[in-house]
This record gives C-alpha cells, structure tokens and sequence, in this order.
C-alpha cells in the first residue's frame, strides 16, 4: 500500500486513510476536483455525474472538505460514497481519521487524506491493493458457572473480543478500549463468581464480528443455547478501560427499576463519579438480546481516553482507574437481582 502526493509518500493512518470497503487502485491519478456548487446545488450534481460517466479524461476526482461542518460535511462525504462507484475518490479532510470493518467492496478507491500532509496535488499516485472475504468464519466463545442449586434463571455478561485488525502490512489497530478491555472484565467477573456464587447460572459470552455489525450476537439470539426467556438480565460491557467521569448505562430509560437500583448501589457504596442515562440503541452486542425480549443493559466507561477505532487505541493509554470499582458495582447489583 503507497501512496504518492507529488513524490511525498503519505504516512499510512497518519497522513492517509483507506476505506475499508475500498477497491483497488494502481494508477497516476488524472484527478478533477470537485466544486462547491457539484457538491449543494442539484442541478450541477447531475451534470458532474453526466460528466464522469462519459468524460475519458479524467479518472479520479478529489472533494476537499476541509472547511464543511455538520450537515454540510455529510453531503460532501455522501457524494464522496456515491462517487466511488464511477472512479477512484480522495477526500481532502482535517477529521480525525477512525476505521471500521467493511462488509462490501467498491468497485474503485476512496481514501482520506489530511490535508496537512499536502500542498498543490498536482500528482497523485496509489498502489493500493485491496481483497474482499467474502465468506470469513469466527465463533462465540462461551462458557458458563451453573448455579449450585438448579435453576434455569440465568445472568448473562457479554462482550465482544473482536477488533478492526489492520490497513495493509503495517497498520495495526490494537483495540485496547474496544474492546480488549471489556474482554478481561469479562474474564475477571468470572473469577470472581467463581468465587462467590449466586443463585443464578452466570453464563459469560464473548462475541466475534461486533464490529462487523453485531453479527456474533445477533447469530446467537437467532440460535440460543438455552432459552432466552431464562435470562433474567444481560450485562454487556464494551470500553471499559477508563471511568473517571463515570459509566453511562445504555437501555436505561428501558429498564428504570434496575437503572434506579445501580444508583443507589452506587451512591451507598461511593464508588463511580455519575452514572449517566441512555436510552436504547443498537451500538452492541445487548441490542439484539433487547429486540428479543431480554432485559438489557450495554455499560461504558466515560473518561479523559477518547480513542476509538484509531491506531493509539492501546494497552498503554488506559488507565483502568474505576475498573475494580465497576466490578464491585456489578457484583453487588447481580446479588440484588
């Protein structure tokens, strides 16, 4: 993967970023830039696409977006995504640059440039090479601490211990926050109830393909193991590797009884700084659990780490502040079930 802006070579996911649903691109851009007015006004948005659809000049446009905010943003991004099915795209942006898993392929390039990175752009070269999976195989792993005296209610802890993986050979995106650390809070609980048991199993689910859109837990709702009218709540913990601003509890305004019981735990106990209301959305493994009928709630940590699906998303940029004290407020909210 290279990529050439008047002989610089950019820096992969410091000064460039590929799509990743990207298509391939080997090439010396013939690039067009694309005005104000093709971006806003209808009538020039049709002639651009008439244009490219027949102009053999060019074959690649650029869309500097530099100094959109809002919703304008969004219309200059969206016209970047439907353009890339006529050629290959370069978004000229000064946004922080975050990835995500891509479930299609274009049929030509797009990327995001920061427009510190260059200056006149008078030639662009791209040696991007980009293969889709389309079939691709990963598994639930689950495993479960039965209560001592039998019983079908159950508590389930979930967390997705899948990532973003990487953007060519050396881009690597390490998911610390998201979420290898809702995964060892996953692991720590089950030591700890293994150690203190309640009257209930405790079933502890890590799920694959979240970030590929929900897709191990979804799989899951679709082909349970047991019954998922036996669960009697379901705790999903995703970034857990700050708190010092707190946690925010998503399907709160759903469930305000056990939302008004994880207050006052923590009001008793003085344990976290707030613990914020959401209400329902489907950001996490809880949402298809929820969409079924299961008592829910996605907890994440609030604090000074605001990397998200970026490359300084480590280990090392944690902090784990309220991590002990999240668990305490778990446990004992588990016990008041």
């Amino acid at each position: 993967m290279n990529v050439q802006v008047d002989g610089k070579t950019l820096i992969p996911a410091v000064d460039f970023m590929v799509d990743p649903s990207s298509g391939s691109s080997t090439k010396i851009w013939k690039q067009r830039p694309i005005t104000a007015a093709e971006i806003f006004n209808a009538y020039e948005n049709q002639k651009l696409y008439s244009s490219l659809k027949s102009n053999k000049e060019f074959n690649s446009v650029v869309i500097d977006v530099q100094n959109y905010k809002n919703d304008s943003l969004k219309k200059a991004n969206a016209l970047a995504y439907s353009l890339v099915e006529l050629c290959d795209v370069m978004v000229i942006t000064n946004e922080k640059f975050t990835f995500s898993v891509g479930r299609e392929q274009y049929p030509n390039a797009l990327l995001f440039v920061q427009g510190k990175a260059i200056d006149n752009m008078r030639q662009i070269e791209t040696q991007i090479e980009s293969v889709f999976k389309a079939r691709h195989t990963a598994r639930n792993v689950i495993a479960m601490l039965p209560a001592k005296k039998k019983t079908k209610e159950t508590i389930v802890f979930s967390a997705h211990y899948d990532h973003l993986g990487g953007m060519g050979q050396n881009v690597y995106f390490p998911g610390g926050n998201d979420n290898a650390s809702g995964t060892s809070m996953l692991l720590h609980l089950a030591d700890y109830f293994k150690e203190n048991p309640v009257p209930y199993n405790i079933v502890f689910m890590a799920f694959a393909g979240e970030e590929a859109g929900l897709v191990g837990s979804k799989y899951y709702t679709e082909n349970p193991l047991f019954k998922l009218s036996d669960i009697k709540f379901l705790l999903n913990l995703d970034i857990m590797g700050s708190g010092e601003d707190g946690i925010t509890v998503v399907n709160a305004t759903l469930f305000p009884k056990q939302y008004e019981a994880l207050v006052a735990i923590n009001e008793q106990e003085k344990l976290l700084k707030q613990i914020k209301k959401r209400g329902p959305a489907a950001n996490s493994d809880h949402y298809f659990f929820t969409e079924k009928g299961v008592p829910a709630f996605f907890i994440y940590t609030m604090g000074d780490n605001k990397h998200y699906h970026d490359v300084e998303d480590t280990y090392e940029a944690l902090t784990f502040n309220e991590y002990l004290d999240i668990t305490r407020l778990i446990a004992a909210f588990v016990k008041g079930l």
